[in-house]
C-alpha cells in the first residue's frame, strides 16, 4: 500500500496473525494496494526487491527480519530509505488480535513520521587501558587483553598478590582519588602510587608511595568492586565496572573493551540554546532544574548559563524534560517530532474506529523485550494498548503527557524496571504536574501511572486491570515549537473540552508556569527585576516609570525574586487559561521625579526619596538640606553642571586641618615663653 508518499509492505507471518491487508489499507487511509504477504522474508522476498527499485521511501511491517532486508538492500546497492515497524509482537500476536486492526493502522502511521538525523561527536581511542583491581583477577584480565590493548595494571591496597616470574606487563600500586573524562580521554589523580620492588619474592612488594600522581588512559576496567569512579557509571563511555564476583559479567566487560580502539561516533543528544537559559543573571542564581536531575554530571554552571558536555552526556533526556524554556532541548527525537508521532498514532487509531486508547510508553532496552516475551509466551498486549517507544523514559515530560491526552488517549502508562536508575529522576515531578492539571479540569484521576515490573506476566496483568474509559475529545492540531509551546497547545485544548473548565489551577512548587505576587505598595520601581528577567515576562516602559507582567512568559525561574532589593516578589505556580495570561498586566506606575534644577523627569519619586532618606544623617556628605543632598534630586546632566561650577571633588572627604611644620611649633613655643615672661613682643 502507499501511505503519505511511502510504500508500506505488510505480512501475516505465515498466517500466524489475522491480517486483512485491504482492511488495514483502508484503516490507514492508503491511496492504493493492500495485499498482505504471507512470507515476505522468504518466498515473497521479490516484493521487497521490487519496492526498493521504485526509489520511494519504504516501510516494512516487520522488525525480526530487518537484518535480512538490509542485506538485500546492500546487495542491490539501493539508496531507497527503509524503516521498520513491529505489528506482530505489538498487535498481531495477541489474544485480542482480531480487534487489533485500528492499533496496526496506528503503529504504521506513527512509523511514517520522519525523524531528523542527529549530529555527532567523535571519540578517539588508542587502546590504552587501565585494569584497576585488588588482586590476581586484575592481572589475569590484563593478560587476556594484552594482545589487543595496551594495558597497565593498578592494584588498590593489594594483599598477598603473588610476585610475577616475569614482569611483562606494567603493574603499579595506587588508589584513584579522582577521575574525569570519557572514552579516549580519561584523566586520573592517583594517591598511594608506588612501583613494585624488583626484589619481591613471594608476594609483590612496592616502594615508597606518593600522593597526587596523575595519569591518562583511554579505557578503564574497574574490578575493585568498590565505589564507582563516576556518577551514573553505566553511562560513561569507556568505563567498565563489572561485579568481580560474577565471572560472566567480567568476561562481557573484557569482550566489549577489547574492541574499543579507533574512532567512535556518539550522538549529541541535547541542543543547548544559551539565549533562553534562565540559570543566572548578574551572579544571582535562578533555575537549576537541569543541574539537579543530570545523573552523569555532564551539565555544569558557566556564568549566567550552563555548559553541557556531549562526550559525557548519557542521553537520559532529564534535562530536556525539566527545562522550563527549552534551552536544553532533547533531540532523539526533538519534542515536536515526538508529539507528531503521538498525533499520528492516536489520530489513526481514532479514525480506524479505535476507542479507549491506552498509550504504553517504553524504551528499547527494558520495555521491548517484555512486550516481545508477553506476545510469544502470553496473551500479548490488549487491542486498545498502543505501545510507544522512546529512546529514554526520562525525556517524557509534561508537554508529552498533555499532548497524549489532547490527542485522545484515555490513559497513559510508563513501563519502567523494578530497579529504577537515575534516567527517570524528574519523571515523577512531570507526571504529578500533568495529573494536577487533568484533575483540576475535572478529568478522572489516575490516568497517568507507572508500571514497574521485569516480568511480562505482571505487565499483562497490570494492563488488563486498567479501567475502560473514554479519553478527552481528541484534537488534530499540528504540534509546533518547543516543550513549553507544546504544553500550552495541549492544555488549551484539554481546557476547551474539560468537564470543569476552570480559569486557573494551582500547581506544585517547581512548575514552569505561574504568576508573580508583587507587593506594589513597597515596590520602588527600581526595575532590577526587569533587567534580571530572561524571558521578558517582566517589562518596563521607556517613556515613564512603569512595571508590567505577562504571565504566559513566566517560567518561575525565581531570578526576579532573588534580585529584588525590596524583597516584594513571590512566585505563584499555576496555569491560567484566561486570555489575560497572554496580555501585559500593569503592576505599578508612578509619576516620574522631576529635576529640581531643570524640571526634566527622571527616576521615580519613591525611589529618589528612599535613597535620600537612607543617606541623610548617616554620612557626612548628606546632611539635611545640604547642597550635596540636593544634587540627589537633580538629573544626571544637572549634577555634572553643578559639580563643575562649584568645583566639587566627588572623591573628597571631610575638611582636613592645615598642614603644620616645625616652624609653626617653634613659633608657638616662642609666643608662649614671651607671654609667660610678661614682656611685650618687640
Amino acid at each position: 500500500m502507499r501511505l503519505d508518499g511511502k510504500r508500506v509492505l505488510v505480512c501475516n507471518c505465515e498466517g500466524t496473525m489475522p491480517l486483512d491487508g485491504k482492511a488495514l489499507a483502508k484503516a490507514c487511509g492508503a491511496t492504493e494496494g493492500g495485499e498482505a504477504a504471507t512470507q515476505l522474508c522468504r518466498a515473497e522476498l521479490g516484493r521487497f526487491q521490487a519496492a526498493l527499485k521504485t526509489g520511494e521511501p519504504l516501510t516494512v511491517a516487520c522488525t525480526q527480519e530487518s537484518a535480512l532486508f538490509d542485506e538485500q538492500r546492500e546487495e542491490l546497492r539501493s539508496d531507497t530509505p527503509v524503516s521498520y515497524v513491529n505489528i506482530r509482537e505489538t498487535a498481531g500476536w495477541s489474544s485480542e488480535a482480531a480487534d487489533a486492526l485500528p492499533k496496526m493502522a496506528a503503529l504504521i502511521a506513527a512509523a511514517a513520521v520522519p525523524t531528523p538525523a542527529l549530529p555527532t561527536v567523535t571519540m578517539k581511542s588508542e587502546g590504552v587501558a587501565l585494569i584497576y583491581g585488588r588482586d590476581e583477577m586484575a592481572i589475569a584480565a590484563a593478560r587476556q587483553l594484552s594482545s589487543r590493548l595496551d594495558v597497565t595494571i593498578m592494584l588498590d591496597r593489594p594483599k598477598d598478590v603473588a610476585a610475577q616470574p616475569q614482569m611483562d606487563l606494567p603493574i603499579v600500586q595506587g588508589h584513584i582519588a579522582g577521575a574525569r573524562g570519557h572514552l579516549g580521554a580519561f584523566e586520573l589523580v592517583v594517591d598511594n602510587y608506588a612501583l613494585p620492588l624488583p626484589s619481591s619474592r613471594q608476594s609483590l612488594k612496592f616502594g615508597a608511595p606518593r600522593n597526587g600522581a596523575s595519569s591518562t588512559c583511554d579505557i578503564i576496567i574497574d574490578l575493585t568492586g568498590g565505589t564507582p569512579l563516576f556518577p551514573a557509571h553505566e553511562k560513561r563511555d569507556g568505563y567498565f565496572r563489572p561485579d568481580p564476583k560474577d565471572p560472566a559479567a567480567v568476561q562481557r566487560a573484557l569482550f566489549e573493551a577489547s574492541d574499543l580502539t579507533g574512532s567512535f561516533e556518539k550522538p549529541i543528544y541535547v541542543a543547548y540554546h544559551a539565549e533562553i537559559c534562565t540559570h543566572s543573571r548578574s551572579k544571582k542564581t535562578g533555575c537549576t532544574r537541569c543541574l539537579d536531575v543530570c545523573p552523569t554530571g555532564a551539565i555544569a554552571p558557566s556564568g549566567d548559563h550552563v555548559t553541557i558536555d556531549p562526550y559525557i552526556c548519557g542521553g537520559c533526556g532529564n534535562c530536556g524534560a525539566v527545562c522550563p524554556t527549552g534551552a536544553a532541548e532533547y533531540r532523539l527525537p526533538p519534542p515536536a517530532t515526538l508529539a507528531e508521532q503521538l498525533r499520528a498514532l492516536l489520530l489513526a487509531y481514532r479514525e480506524a474506529g479505535g476507542r479507549q486508547a491506552v498509550v504504553l510508553v517504553h524504551d528499547a532496552k527494558h520495555g521491548a523485550p517484555l512486550i516481545d516475551a508477553l506476545a510469544r509466551h502470553g496473551d500479548g498486549l490488549p487491542a486498545r494498548v498502543l505501545p510507544f517507544a522512546v529512546n529514554a523514559l526520562g525525556e517524557c515530560n509534561v508537554a508529552f503527557f498533555a499532548s497524549a491526552f489532547s490527542y485522545g488517549a484515555a490513559d497513559l502508562r510508563l513501563l519502567a524496571p523494578v530497579k529504577r536508575n537515575d534516567d527517570a529522576a524528574g519523571i515523577g515531578q512531570q507526571m504529578a504536574l500533568a495529573e494536577s492539571v487533568l484533575v483540576g479540569l475535572g478529568y478522572e484521576g489516575g490516568r497517568l501511572g507507572l508500571i514497574e515490573t521485569d516480568d511480562p506476566e505482571q505487565l499483562g496483568a497490570g494492563l488488563a486491570a486498567l479501567p475502560r474509559r473514554e479519553g478527552p475529545s481528541g484534537a488534530s492540531y499540528l504540534p509546533m515549537g518547543r516543550n513549553r509551546d507544546l504544553a500550552r497547545l495541549a492544555f488549551r485544548h484539554l481546557h476547551s473540552v474539560a468537564p470543569q473548565p476552570v480559569d486557573a489551577i494551582a500547581l506544585p512548587p517547581g512548575a514552569p508556569f505561574g504568576n508573580l505576587q508583587i507587593d506594589a505598595e513597597n515596590c520602588t520601581l527600581c526595575l532590577a527585576c526587569v533587567s534580571a528577567c530572561p524571558t521578558g515576562a517582566l517589562s518596563d516602559d521607556p517613556e515613564r516609570p512603569r512595571l508590567s507582567f505577562t504571565e504566559d512568559a513566566c517560567v518561575q525561574c525565581g531570578l526576579c525574586k532573588n534580585t529584588c532589593p525590596e524583597k516584594v516578589i513571590a512566585l505563584e505556580p499555576r496555569i491560567n487559561f484566561t486570555s489575560e495570561s497572554a496580555r501585559q498586566r500593569q503592576v505599578k506606575e508612578e509619576e516620574p521625579f522631576h529635576c529640581i534644577r531643570c524640571a526634566k523627569p527622571f527616576g521615580t519619586k519613591s525611589s529618589i526619596e528612599k535613597v535620600i532618606a537612607t543617606l541623610e544623617g548617616k554620612h557626612w556628605m548628606y546632611g539635611k538640606g545640604g547642597e550635596i543632598a540636593d544634587r540627589m534630586r537633580m538629573c544626571a546632566d544637572c549634577r555634572i553642571i553643578v559639580q563643575s561650577e562649584n568645583k566639587i571633588d566627588p572623591y573628597a572627604g571631610a575638611p582636613r586641618p592645615d598642614v603644620r611644620t616645625t616652624d609653626d611649633y617653634l613659633a608657638e613655643r616662642a609666643a608662649a615663653e614671651l607671654k609667660a615672661s610678661g614682656k611685650k613682643p618687640s
